[in-house]
């Protein structure tokens, strides 16, 4: 059975080119635009994994994951932003609430290296 994974960004080439990338490595890939979305689908099409923006242009991403983590407490997510975070940050604050956190510039492998990590294919 395929893994299903969830993208939610607000900039629809990011969408385009992960939802590209992962399918064609077989996972089953739903991207949605928003938080709103984001916890609307979740109800009737639970996700595997979550790969989510921080800024997202509705709401913050990270208030968003919370809400996400209430329905989906053993979901891992990947928190894939532009937004620099020094490992200090991460390790204090961020990885209470995410699996991971990538830059948006990371080359497309080791986007796959963690998505097969936390789903453990």
């Amino acid at each position: 059975m395929q893994k299903h994974i969830l993208i939610v960004d607000d900039e629809v080439e990011i969408r385009d080119l992960l939802e590209l990338f992962l399918s064609s490595q077989g996972y089953r890939v739903t991207t949605l635009e928003g938080a709103d979305e984001a916890l609307r689908v979740v109800h009737s099409d639970r996700p595997d994994l979550i790969i989510s923006d921080l800024q997202l242009e509705e709401s913050d991403g990270l208030a968003m994951i919370e809400k996400l983590k209430v329905t989906l407490p053993d979901t891992p997510v990947i928190l894939l932003t532009g937004v620099l975070f020094d490992a200090q940050v991460f390790r204090e604050t961020l990885s209470k609430k995410v699996s991971a956190y990538l830059m948006k510039t990371t080359p497309l492998a080791k986007i796959k290296a963690e998505v097969e990590r936390l789903l453990a294919v």
